[in-house]
């Protein structure tokens, strides 16, 4: 399918000025985008400020325009007017966000399930109804990062049962996407086309991993002390420079997804199940994570700079993720783990209620000091599945979750998040989980099972475009700008002449 870049408004906000009240050195993602985190040594930072050399292809057409539709910004329709001192003042009528990353503010997208959703046949269109690829369609609404997560051999390891009844047979694909290396490849060469920049999601398994899972790629079943240990740093840097062999560098990089008790199970988990379960308990878990972020670390040569490193925990349901969040990450910190960002995952009918949110976001940047990023969130804009079967989220999680199970009601939802996030000195941006894993055939969340996410895309069931999707620009940080953009140009720190400029720029 073609991902042929679309045209669409991109009228500039205000420039801010430079965050400069920071006594620590910056971190600069590849593509420019400032990051506040941890003492550097040496010449880390100004490596790290040249990018990671990765280049998106040119841009070779545009989506026919829609009535009313304006031409793309030129560098002459740039505002002059800079935005006022940080946290104060205001920005073109707004309050000017307290987040020092207003510049770079990521407004993202997970798309990991988009090739078996195409393979399905589903297809897209924005409000108005011109037809375009769901990553066309996400960029000219304000996206400007998508997510890949990526499992180590997607394919059954046995046969799947739910009780007596036969799901799907061993050496079948696993379903959810099938996300292996080579779809991986693909899709990345995709989102770099439409001059996105990528977070990588490495969940070394096979399958799903969250709080509740983090089972070992059945390839590693029998490897266990320093043995998976260098198996997770081999296996990290092949993946990375697979990636930069064909010119798609990651920006970000996560080493484990929603790790709250752990991965790669037992070994690394921190949590007892039964009084006599074996696990390996803290200190080994903090050692496949040094693994894992030595196999970046050894990667940072090809890209010639830094990569950005996250850590991601996933929220409770409990009223007691602050707690665990500090408890997680205190451990992190007196470990050193060489690590820059700070991830979370956050769904309002599932977690702790907005003030918890907010809550835990002001203790995280005033403690760490590390940018923050709500890396999954999502919610329902109708509280049922538009397809067949059950949907995770429900009339239930409607009353919880807040908002009305409508289209407005989730685009309310977003606006909210992304102006929380803004809210703190470490917002760093928001991702939206899965907005285009319509309920198609081939696409369950498993192989033999349906999808129950439908109901939380952004988009209805027929492909088009919610309401949702322009609530990205409307409650973006007032500089965040389309990447390549002439305000983005104008604010982020200056790339090498070596390295070449955005599609978005010519």
């Amino acid at each position: 399918m073609s991902d042929r870049i679309l045209t669409t408004d991109l009228s500039c906000q205000d420039t801010p000025t430079a965050p400069g009240r920071l006594n620590r050195r910056r971190l600069v993602l590849a593509g420019g985008a400032l990051l506040a985190g941890q003492a550097l040594p040496g010449g880390a930072a100004s490596a790290l400020a040249a990018g990671t050399g990765a280049t998106a292809a040119t841009a070779d057409a545009s989506i026919p325009s829609g009535t009313g539709n304006a031409a793309p910004a030129t560098a002459g329709s740039a505002s002059s007017a800079p935005a006022t001192a940080q946290g104060t003042g205001t920005c073109q009528g707004k309050p000017a966000p307290a987040t020092q990353f207003a510049a770079s503010f990521i407004l993202g997208a997970d798309v990991s399930t988009l090739d078996a959703v195409e393979r399905g046949g589903a297809k897209f269109t924005t409000a108005d109804g011109r037809a375009g690829t769901a990553l066309q369609i996400l960029r000219v609404s304000g996206v400007n990062w998508a997510r890949l997560r990526l499992w180590h051999t997607p394919v059954n390891a046995r046969d799947v049962f739910e009780g007596d009844r036969l799901i799907s047979r061993e050496g079948d694909p696993v379903g959810g996407g099938n996300n292996g290396l080579d779809l991986t490849l693909a899709l990345a060469k995709r989102i770099r086309r439409q001059g996105l920049k990528l977070l990588l999601d490495i969940h070394y398994s096979d399958f799903w991993t969250d709080p509740g899972k983090q089972e070992k790629p059945a390839a590693w079943v029998k490897l266990h002390g320093e043995a998976l240990q260098q198996e997770v740093e081999r296996y990290t840097a092949q993946v990375l420079k697979a990636l930069h062999d064909q010119g798609t560098d990651p920006d970000m990089i996560q080493v484990g997804n929603e790790i709250n008790g752990g991965m790669l199970w037992p070994d690394g988990k921190t949590w007892k199940q039964t009084p006599d379960e074996k696990i390996g308990g803290d200190a080994a878990f903090i050692d496949l994570l040094r693994a894992g972020i030595r196999g970046v670390r050894a990667t940072d040569a090809l890209r010639g700079g830094r990569l950005p490193i996250m850590l991601h925990l996933a929220h409770q349901g409990d009223g007691k993720s602050g707690e665990m969040f500090r408890r997680v990450y205190d451990q992190f910190e007196s470990a050193k783990l060489d690590y820059d960002v700070i991830g979370l995952s956050w769904y309002p009918y599932h977690h702790d209620g907005f003030d918890a949110l907010r809550t835990n976001l002001r203790d995280l940047s005033d403690r760490y000091r590390k940018p923050l990023v709500v890396v999954e969130a999502a919610y329902g804009w109708r509280a049922d599945n538009p397809g067949r079967g059950p949907a995770v989220f429900n009339e239930e999680g409607a009353r919880k979750g807040g908002y009305p199970a409508t289209p407005q009601g989730q685009a309310t939802m977003l606006k909210d998040l992304i102006q929380a996030v803004a809210s703190v000195p470490q917002g760093l941006g928001v991702f939206w989980w899965e907005p285009a894993w319509l309920d198609v055939p081939g696409a369950g969340w498993r192989t033999g099972e349906g999808n129950a996410w439908a109901n939380q895309t952004l988009f209805d069931d027929k492909g088009r475009a919610l309401p949702a999707l322009q609530a990205f620009r409307e409650a973006a940080p007032c500089a965040a700008v389309a990447p390549g953009s002439p305000a983005a140009a104008a604010s982020a720190p200056a790339l090498p002449s070596s390295q070449p400029p955005s599609p978005l720029t010519r």
